[in-house]
């Protein structure tokens, strides 16, 4: 007795969309976090509740949340708040120390204005992916446009280094060319801008990319974050050329552009990860213990879990008492699913195929 996929035993799949009932004990765990289990009866907080359709076709027992429409669009208008007001501060910043550049000659200024430029620009492939992953499935893109964020993240990576071979140029340009920086005071000022509008924008996109799942959106905002600490680096440079060392300002640039490729490092494990689909083993182990906490469950034979945008979906193989009946098995893969969309907070969607215990066939052997 089996209930999944590609059996010819009359197995019922069920597509679902939205639940009448609101999901409890959500468990958390965007990217590069320990999921944190709440458990008991309590609220999510956002309400979300979905609509129960039911929908029998020949195959495996599936449940589609669609996205699980009130998170998933709660998700991107956080998302695209944070990325605008991250535009917003950077394009500020960046603008009040390119006027300090052009006065002053600093190098290590320019390359911080050349990175807080790239950075501010990030947010325009961001905000183009969020849009394009509100589009619904389509018989060709049949999982829905999710992935166009994890483009994006690729996007980021090609301006960060872009930016950081700019800063690196400049340096050089300068250590070979050295000249004295004006308006020492002014300079000072405009890193200390740098820093402080970095900041900002850096805890909004990791906070929210957090919220929300998004991989790119954490990745631009650890940028953001290395980024205000390299501003301070201009103050060293400021110091340096106070103190009559021409060399100091072109160095500190040159560190500077160091610090970008140790961002750039940083944010390609994340991207590259979400793009091999990983995701927190701590996660995979909470969804096991979550689907062995539903009775009737004897085993979990395998369990395989993908980020697709900032939504996860969930692939399951669980065993039964093999005297079970074929509804009876439906049945307790319903709630299996329904157990883990309960518990693990932005599921979109599991399918659940169940086995007899003790009754499995060999795995086909490679030719």
């Amino acid at each position: 007795m089996h209930t999944g996929h590609g059996h010819d035993l009359g197995a019922h799949g069920h597509v679902h969309g939205r639940h009448d009932h609101t999901h409890d004990g959500d468990v958390t765990s965007p990217p590069g976090h320990t999921p944190h289990r709440r458990d008991g009866h309590q609220k999510t907080g956002r309400g979300a509740r979905l609509r129960h359709a039911l929908w029998d076709v020949a195959g495996g027992h599936s449940h589609d949340t669609s996205t699980q429409i009130d998170d998933a669009l709660e998700a991107d208008t956080a998302g695209r708040r944070a990325l605008l007001i991250s535009f917003a501060g950077l394009g500020v910043t960046a603008g009040v120390q390119a006027i300090v550049v052009v006065l002053s000659g600093s190098v290590a200024l320019l390359g911080d204005t050349l990175h807080n430029v790239a950075d501010a620009l990030t947010a325009v492939p961001l905000l183009i992916a969020f849009t394009i992953t509100r589009r619904p499935a389509t018989s060709r893109f049949t999982y829905g446009y999710g992935r166009a964020e994890d483009l994006a993240g690729l996007a980021v990576l090609m301006m960060i280094t872009l930016s950081s071979g700019l800063a690196a140029y400049a340096a050089i340009d300068r250590l070979a060319h050295p000249r004295s920086v004006d308006h020492l005071g002014a300079v000072a000022a405009a890193g200390l801008v740098g820093f402080v509008g970095n900041e900002i924008v850096a805890r909004s996109r990791i906070k929210v990319g957090r919220q929300i799942g998004s991989a790119a959106l954490v990745a631009d905002g650890l940028h953001a974050r290395t980024d205000g600490f390299t501003s301070l680096a201009v103050l060293l440079g400021v110091g340096g050329a106070a103190a009559g060392w021409r060399w100091a300002d072109p160095a500190v640039g040159l560190a500077i552009t160091v610090a970008i490729l140790g961002v750039l490092r940083s944010a390609a494990r994340v991207v590259g990860a979400r793009l091999m689909d990983a995701v927190d083993p701590d996660l995979v182990a909470d969804a096991t213990t979550t689907l062995m906490h539903t009775p009737g469950i004897e085993t979990v034979r395998e369990l395989r879990l993908r980020w697709i945008g900032h939504t996860l979906r969930a692939e399951v193989d669980v065993t039964v008492d093999p005297n079970l009946t074929l509804t009876a098995a439906h049945d307790l893969a319903h709630a299996a699913e329904a157990h883990l969309l309960r518990h693990i907070r932005r599921l979109a969607a599991a399918t659940v195929h169940t086995s007899p215990a003790h009754h499995h066939p060999a795995a086909p052997s490679a030719p």
